[in-house]
């Protein structure tokens, strides 16, 4: 097993050409805050000022922390106005921020430099204190996280985003932190029951339930922030990806293997093999990446019911977060029978079963029930997803456009 994660560190840690981009660009953002006179300074932050930070990881969280005589100011608007020569992109969250793109993409967040909790007026100050939280108590586990981040993004159960609802990466130090290490979280995980408490510091334990808002104890973790005490910092987590962390965690302990921490394509051949497959192409529009995420994931799901007349066995989406997606379905069927039962009222109620017979000309008795026959308008499912399902008005504002790549087998 040692050497497994060994190997699997030396995949993940970053180049050291990235780690020079970022210390680059930080001088250069620094030095127009100077030059514009404004009291801030701009420190990296997320997973790269933790030194947790992955290979193949182009996003870099990076701070401006405004002096607090700036408290009272639109700190997005000044930060604005600060990065108008780096040419950024706006985002709009409880403070617009910004994206400025080279090799790197640089999320640039405005906060007040506090110096305690109370001085906090958004989410976003408390930002700082989670990377020296984790710079402190778990400087020894730097390379846990990063495998424990790796599983977890390889397994599909990484990132709070409302369309994955899984382990965010702050989630991620907090529980190899607190069972110190990697291997010795993965064992842990095996007795996690629903409603599991970690509580780093001990000072809220079972009392959590009572203490924090119910809203946010709803999942199957609670996990007390140790920056916030307040805040359950797994609110976001769904009991699907709760159990995918424990299921992995499983096979890997009882055999460990390099490809728990490898990003393995979708073998469509083999796909083909478990039933009749279908692949559609969609075109991603621009915009945040959660609010994207979760349109797609509607667009995924309502193409998926639609399909429930073949009998869909198999079902899975993927996105590189870039301009493009895949949709893809295992069907145990491409053709659909001449005719479908419509089930109307029971025959007992008359008067509903009245209006079915004059609506439906030719019905019929079954199980008690007024039922009818109905001819399908498309039976072959590429006609059927071509000239109606994927030109569906529901889908208009979730996707660009979508189309089918792949004929099943």
């Amino acid at each position: 097993m040692k050497e497994i994660l060994q190997k699997a560190l030396l995949e993940i840690k970053p180049e050291k050409d990235d780690v020079l981009e970022v210390e680059e660009f930080l001088k250069k953002l620094n030095a127009e805050i100077k030059k514009q006179r404004i009291k801030a300074k701009a420190v990296a932050g997320g997973s790269y000022a933790k030194n947790t930070w992955l290979s193949g990881d182009y996003d870099v969280d990076i701070f401006v922390k405004f002096d607090m005589k700036y408290a009272s100011w639109d700190l997005s608007k000044l930060l604005g106005k600060i990065l108008k020569k780096f040419k950024p992109i706006t985002l709009h969250g409880s403070r617009d921020y910004y994206w400025v793109k080279n090799k790197l993409k640089f999320e640039i967040v405005p906060v007040l430099d506090i110096r305690k909790m109370s001085e906090a007026q958004n989410v976003t100050d408390f930002s700082p204190m989670h990377v020296k939280w984790v710079n402190t108590a778990g400087k020894k586990y730097k390379n846990d996280i990063r495998l424990a981040k790796r599983f977890c993004k390889v397994a599909g159960c990484y990132g709070a985003e409302s369309y994955i609802r899984g382990f965010s990466g702050h989630v991620v130090d907090i529980l190899v932190i607190y069972h110190k290490g990697f291997i010795p979280l993965l064992k842990a995980s095996l007795k996690w029951k629903p409603k599991v408490i970690i509580d780093y510091n001990g000072k809220i334990g079972k009392k959590a339930v009572f203490v924090l808002n119910k809203s946010k104890i709803q999942g199957p973790m609670i996990a007390i922030d140790p920056v916030q005490p307040e805040r359950n910092a797994a609110a976001a987590l769904n009991m699907k990806m709760f159990e995918t962390f424990k299921e992995n965690a499983f096979k890997f302990l009882k055999k460990p293997s390099i490809q728990f921490f490898e990003y393995s394509k979708i073998d469509y051949n083999k796909l083909k093999k478990k039933g009749k497959l279908i692949v559609i192409d969609v075109d991603v529009p621009k915009g945040k990446e959660d609010p994207i995420g979760a349109k797609l994931l509607k667009a995924f799901e309502f193409i998926k019911k639609r399909l429930e007349g073949f009998e869909v066995k198999l079902q899975g989406w993927q996105w590189d977060k870039g301009k493009k997606a895949e949709f893809w379905y295992v069907l145990c069927k491409d053709k659909l029978p001449e005719t479908f039962e419509i089930i109307g009222p029971p025959a007992e109620i008359k008067e509903h079963a009245k209006k079915f017979k004059k609506k439906y000309k030719k019905t019929h008795v079954k199980k008690g029930r007024v039922c009818s026959k109905a001819k399908h308008k498309y039976r072959k499912i590429e006609e059927l997803l071509r000239k109606e399902i994927l030109k569906h008005e529901y889908l208009k504002d979730k996707v660009k456009n979508c189309k089918i790549v792949s004929k099943f087998s």
